[in-house]
């Protein structure tokens, strides 16, 4: 199998950075959001999305500086403009206490220096309840919050062990029954476990040995069925493993399918609509293109250097 090259793998993410930025106001939650509340976690989730996505592109150091500026405005819109400050998610936290995604949020910022003493004071009252532990969430969920936990420098509030034995993926079931959700449910796995790639070393052996037995085929299923969204978040995936393919086939038609702005679309081609209605399709898969191309150009860099 050939290893896409550099300049591929770069260039999706180049492209796809320049669509986020071009749109970044459409990030931003509308004043019916902020007043009737209906609908805040959805509208946040995005937010947090790019900057975990910004926050990978800064730690591989593969931008060049143009990229690193536009990262580095992204991150800082999403702060100070998208959270104000992080007084949205303190809002947040007030209203729905025992929610974990201001948490999960925040910790992302947090790692880049950002601070909001309410904010924090409020996570860590609704930890001390029991309600907080007793919080009943998919596996590969309890993973996130543990390792938001973990980047606020917070006692866990569960064993990772005992969460990752308890996903699909922490299972290795037969592989034939990756169907969607379950496949996300891996990706989202490995993210979690990782760091959102920071520490592949973090995948047991055992995992790891599983999923480059069987990843290359998921790969391919997907890749055929055209569905971008999820074939980006595997191609992550792949960047985690001790030995990733980087497979050149599937790059080439992933790069194939981004559209000349740098979105990505979820499946097949772009959608149709208004600015607002295709930002709300599009914006989690081009999300994932960056983050897919900045995992697998440090690790094809990184492979170059070995050499």
């Amino acid at each position: 199998m050939t290893a896409a090259p550099p300049a591929l793998l770069h260039r999706v993410g180049d492209r796809a950075l320049g669509w986020l930025d071009t749109h970044r106001e459409l990030f931003r939650l509308t004043d019916e959001d902020l007043a009737t509340g209906r609908g805040i976690i959805e509208r946040i989730k995005p937010v947090g999305e790019l900057a975990v996505n910004m926050r990978v592109l800064a730690r591989e150091g593969v931008a060049g500086s143009r990229m690193h500026e536009c990262s580095v405005r992204l991150l800082d819109h999403a702060w100070r403009d998208l959270l104000d400050g992080g007084n949205l998610l303190a809002d947040l936290q007030r209203r729905e206490p025992l929610s974990p995604v201001p948490l999960e949020v925040y910790a992302s910022l947090y790692e880049l220096g950002h601070r909001h003493p309410a904010l924090e004071d409020a996570i860590g009252l609704a930890r001390t309840t029991a309600a907080w532990r007793a919080l009943e969430m998919a596996p590969n969920r309890r993973l996130g919050v543990l390792n938001a936990e973990r980047k606020l420098g917070l006692v866990p509030s569960g064993d990772p062990e005992q969460a990752l034995a308890a996903t699909w993926l922490g299972q290795l079931p037969e592989p034939w029954t990756v169907q969607l959700q379950i496949a996300y449910d891996i990706t989202h796995t490995v993210f979690h476990l990782t760091d959102w790639g920071a520490a592949p070393d973090r995948i047991p052996p055992h995992v790891a040995q599983y999923l480059e037995l069987y990843l290359p085929a998921w790969i391919a299923d997907w890749a055929e069925l055209r569905h971008w969204d999820l074939l980006g978040e595997l191609l992550v995936v792949d960047a985690c493993l001790p030995r990733p393919t980087l497979d050149e086939r599937a790059w080439e038609l992933y790069a194939a399918a981004q559209d000349a702005s740098g979105a990505m679309p979820v499946r097949q081609e772009m959608p149709q609509g208004s600015p607002q209605d295709v930002f709300d399709q599009v914006h989690h898969p081009t999300l994932v293109a960056a983050f897919a191309s900045a995992m697998a150009t440090s690790r094809a860099l990184s492979a170059d250097v070995a050499a």
